[in-house]
């Protein structure tokens, strides 16, 4: 299965929220994931751009995107990315078959 990085802002009510009843959002995040049929690999909160991370698979894109959309409809996030991620045996697949691909084309002529 195909594996997927999650990376989002809560809303300032979001924060708030949990700051008034803290709590670890790990099992919240991986019962949504899992209704999307992907399992959560790690959770966690962090500094920087985004409030949170996540690693997760997914039987595939449309099963992600699902997730994905979902998440966002709710209301609590402020900013999310999913970016796809390929393990070294996926990319070195893609390699060759980029290898064969770039032979293929020629760039275009210079004055």
């Amino acid at each position: 299965m195909p594996f997927y990085l999650h990376q989002g802002r809560y809303t300032q009510g979001a924060i708030k929220n949990l700051v008034q009843s803290p709590e670890d959002r790990t099992k919240v995040v991986a019962a949504a994931i899992k209704a999307s049929g992907g399992t959560l690999h790690n959770w966690f909160m962090c500094f920087g751009e985004y409030d949170y991370v996540a690693i997760s698979e997914f039987p595939n894109d449309d099963a992600a995107l699902a997730a994905a959309i979902g998440t966002a409809a709710v209301g609590h996030i402020a900013d999310s990315k999913t970016t796809r991620l390929f393990t070294g045996a996926e990319a070195k697949k893609a390699m060759a078959a980029a290898s064969t691909q770039a032979q293929s084309l020629t760039p275009p002529k210079g004055k």
